[in-house]
């Protein structure tokens, strides 16, 4: 038997080993922490997990333990990574129950899913590996420590239901930082100036420089300080429209000539196949894929695609590494399809070698095809539009890391201006560049980042040879100011992780996915749009970052990622590490639980003033974030003023360009890449893969906030009868209902009538449709309270033909739709049975047994299908972390 993650790559396997083997699915982890406890043991400081099987995993684990006591041998098969060590730890717990058990399961892994990989993986299996289960363990309990400790202190001090995770706490914070770097920013006014020139009698020949300096002393303006205090200067630069005017005047009568002309041979080497944070950030920005889709979409590449004859067939190699190391094997098959389709003018004479980062892992190899020899033209028309995008990106950054440098040459002119008012000598200067050999841009085109307006590839001059004298066609003045750095993207922020050493390639992802989950930032402008702290993510961040210096600190967090992968290496023990951390961790907790600020309780004073009454208005903390109040206000008296309003200063500034460009906001499958789509369950509205019940199944769903639920209002056409303002759709805590747009000045709400139907029991009110607090629909009089009359089930404006009730019910059983009397009881046997009458009196109990019985009911309809998990959606699992959301992701 043979376990993987899966069911995609499980049939992808199975098709490789052929008769003999039976490849099953664990369908990800099978064993966790326990959701209702921390499941750490922290009195005597040895940190043992408590581990069980996971809800909902119970039958899997069944399955597999009685498929595993048939099976010869057992090999576990999971992803060659920390998390597909622990899976596979956990299997083996489960199905090597005793000795004989154990001798049976072997460990296999493959960085590609190829028959020659997966063959060769089985013919050398190896143990589980306990250093990586040990360090995939210490993140989970690390992880466990801070969600589960911290978060009942946001609870106390803030709001229910937040949480704190200790690595996306840090990614929020540099979201935040970054934020308040904007709004302290301070633009600099500079100009530039610009001259277009050509060579005496080449009037066409046109050519723009810029200008750098007087005299030959460089021409600059001061830029304020760096972080570390060092004075910075913005080059070719002058202060102000004063200075830049007079230099104008000056040039006008200036002649013009080229002081000195150097060329030069220039390469650009091919850039290193991708590992994952560069895919991240290749896809964000050539493609437009989010972090999540890309992902998703390379999971799917990896695990295997039906490419006609061949049949399911993994692509590339396993998608989540930091090593750019590549195969010798695949180096080859690149080199010899350059060599057959391009020329060996584009092969090196040897294979170029990339190294990584002394702090990468290098467990495996660089995103790379499986072979080369598959190009995207070959594989259209088997790939999906976003598939194919992605492949033909890592396919052509694999090929061109194994081709020559392109060549370009280079030409930088020194050009003079001298003034004969002033006598001063204006210096100007151009680059620009020609390409000579295309070398590996012929298969990869690099992302060109904002260029600079002096890059010399993105200038081209014309023949300079023997020129000396220039004429001048026009001066361009033209005022700038410096702008302040840009919010995160997922592109950028992931950049801004990797170069920190925060998160390693498997959690990148799940990093961006929480901090906008838990609503601590928000992204606008689609696809490609920027991060804004929410006010809440400001306060959470700024009370765990004041509480917890050490344990948030991102170098302090870059530092535990060196630790994790010396556990990796086995040159930590796991203990020493969390030993270290939960020292600081405890004493930061203590004061914490001292000294937090109590938000619940803010009341700070402002310059406002009362619209009602004129008082002070404070600022207060509510539900939604902060709101202003007035000072006036007092609870115990009901003539008080209450007058309130929206903080707006504390949310997000949504009217910068990048936050109103238009973009993708459709949200992909983390399995698979695919369009999540929305359903409407028992438990209300969720998100689902489209191939929930595809061959194999894409199980990935997400449910929804209650915030995430409502949508904007809607305008449904009509005017409120009582304003005349336009009626809008609006989604409340108990579900849709219809209001004036003109709240809170008119409180019309727009009921649910059964036409033609008065009140059966006062015969005034109308019958309308209502929502109970538990989300129960029932019926009840317009007139209420004066009128109490309610029913569970829907009234039909009919007589009963048996009796002469007024109306009838609409109920729904297994069998069909039913028309019945509400007279109707559930048999005569039951109405003849004497009753208790208990502590009612013997009046009102002597009415209720003259009450009318009657037996009419009358089938109009099936039943509707019993509810599915496509339908309605997933059964919630009632936990701790559902409950509570301690549980950081």
């Amino acid at each position: 038997m043979v376990i993987v993650e899966s069911p995609a790559k499980a049939k992808t396997i199975e098709k490789y080993l052929g008769k003999g083997f039976e490849v099953r699915a664990s369908v990800g982890h099978i064993m966790d922490l326990p959701k209702n406890e921390i499941g750490v043991e922290l009195k005597k400081r040895t940190f043992a997990p408590e581990l069980v099987v996971s809800p909902g995993k119970e039958k899997v684990v069944d399955q597999l333990k009685k498929l595993g006591a048939k099976a010869d041998e057992i090999y576990l098969a999971p992803d060659p990574d920390r998390e597909g060590e622990a899976i596979a730890y956990h299997l083996a717990l489960q199905l090597g129950t005793n000795a004989k058990e154990r001798k049976k399961i072997r460990r296999v892994t493959f960085n590609e899913i190829t028959k020659k990989a997966v063959q060769e993986a089985f013919n050398h299996p190896r143990d589980i590996d306990q250093n990586l289960v040990d360090a995939q363990q210490t993140r989970r309990v690390l992880d466990r420590l801070v969600g589960y400790q911290i978060s009942p202190l946001l609870w106390d001090k803030v709001r229910r239901g937040l949480s704190a995770g200790r690595v996306q706490t840090v990614a929020v914070r540099l979201i935040v930082e970054r934020e308040r770097e904007i709004t302290a920013f301070r633009p600099v006014e500079y100009w530039t100036i610009d001259a277009i020139l050509h060579p005496e009698h080449q009037a066409d020949a046109k050519f723009k420089a810029r200008f750098i300096g007087i005299d030959g002393e460089s021409a600059r303006v001061a830029n304020g300080k760096d972080k570390d205090g060092k004075e910075q200067f913005l080059s070719s630069a002058l202060p102000d429209k004063k200075t830049a005017d007079s230099i104008l005047a000056d040039l006008k009568e200036a002649s013009w000539w080229i002081a000195s002309v150097q060329a030069r041979e220039q390469q650009r080497r091919p850039l290193a196949p991708f590992i994952t944070s560069q895919l991240q950030r290749d896809a964000a920005n050539k493609l437009g894929f989010n972090v999540r889709r890309t992902m998703g979409v390379a999971q799917r590449l990896y695990e295997g695609v039906e490419i006609g004859s061949e049949g399911t067939t993994g692509l590339i190699t396993y998608m989540r590494t930091d090593s750019p190391r590549i195969a010798p094997e695949a180096i080859t098959g690149a080199r010899e399809w350059i060599a057959k389709e391009l020329g060996p003018q584009y092969l090196p004479a040897s294979p170029n070698e990339y190294r990584g980062k002394k702090e990468a892992q290098d467990a495996h190899e660089a995103i790379r095809p499986t072979d080369a020899a598959r190009t995207p033209e070959s594989l259209a028309r088997y790939l999906s539009d976003e598939q194919l995008k992605l492949y033909t990106l890592i396919w052509k950054r694999f090929v061109a890391s194994q081709m020559v440098p392109a060549v370009y040459d280079v030409t930088t002119a020194n050009i003079a201006a001298k003034a004969k008012r002033s006598g001063r000598t204006y210096d100007f200067r151009v680059s620009g560049s020609v390409l000579r050999f295309d070398g590996f841009l012929k298969v990869y085109e690099v992302s060109e980042e904002k260029r600079n307006e002096d890059d010399e590839t993105a200038n081209r001059l014309p023949s300079l040879d023997g020129v000396t004298a220039l004429g001048l066609n026009e001066l361009l003045p033209e005022e700038h100011a410096t702008q302040p750095p840009p919010r995160y993207n997922e592109a950028s922020l992931v950049k801004e992780l990797e170069e920190r050493g925060i998160g390693r390639p498997s959690t990148y992802a799940s990093i961006i996915n929480t901090i906008q989950d838990r609503e601590y930032v928000v992204k606008h402008g689609g696809s490609r749009g920027r991060f804004y702290p929410t006010e809440i993510g400001v306060v959470v961040c700024d009370l765990l970052v004041e509480n917890f210096p050490y344990i948030f600190d991102t170098a302090y967090t870059a530092k535990l990622e060196t630790e994790l992968d010396d556990i990796e290496e086995g040159t930590e023990k796991w203990t020493d590490l969390l030993n270290g951390f939960y020292g600081y961790f405890e004493k930061e907790l203590k004061t914490a639980g001292k000294k937090m600020r109590n938000i619940k309780r803010m009341e700070e004073v402002t310059n406002e003033k009362c619209e009602l009454c004129g008082s002070p208005l404070v600022l207060k903390w509510g539900k939604f974030g902060t709101f202003y109040a007035c000072s006036a206000y007092n609870k115990k008296d009901p003539t008080s003023c209450t007058f309130t309003k929206e903080n707006i200063a504390s949310k997000p500034d949504l009217n910068t360009p990048e936050a109103q460009e238009a973009g993708d906001t459709e949200e992909y499958c983390e399995n698979c890449g695919k369009v999540m789509v929305m359903r409407r369950g028992l438990f209300g509205p969720f998100m689902a893969c489209p191939d929930y019940n595809a061959d194999p199944p894409c199980r990935t769903f997400r449910k929804l906030s209650q915030k995430q639920q409502q949508k904007p209002p809607e305008p449904t056409g009509e005017d409120c009868p009582v304003c005349g303002k336009p009626l809008v759709l609006r989604q409340g805590a108990y579900g849709e209902f219809v209001s004036c747009s003109g709240y809170p000045k008119c409180k019309y709400v727009k009921q649910n009538l059964i036409e033609g139907m008065k009140c059966p029991k006062c015969g005034e009110g109308d019958i309308a449709e209502r929502k109970a607090r538990r989300g129960n629909v029932f019926w009840g009089c317009t007139n209420y309270p004066k009128c109490d009359f309610t029913s569970n089930l829907k009234p039909v404006a009919k007589k009963c033909p048996q009796c002469g009730s007024p109306y009838l019910v609409e109920k729904t059983l297994k069998s069909g739709v039913f028309l019945e009397c509400p007279n109707k009881k559930k048999g005569a046997e039951e109405e003849a049975a004497p009753k208790k009458r208990g502590k009612k009196t013997a009046a009102v109990a002597d009415a209720e047994e003259k009450k009318v019985v009657c037996t009419y009911s009358k089938r109009i309809g099936d039943a509707p299908p019993p509810p599915t998990a496509e339908t309605h959606g997933p059964l919630p699992e009632k936990s701790r972390e559902e409950k509570h959301e301690l549980q950081p992701a």
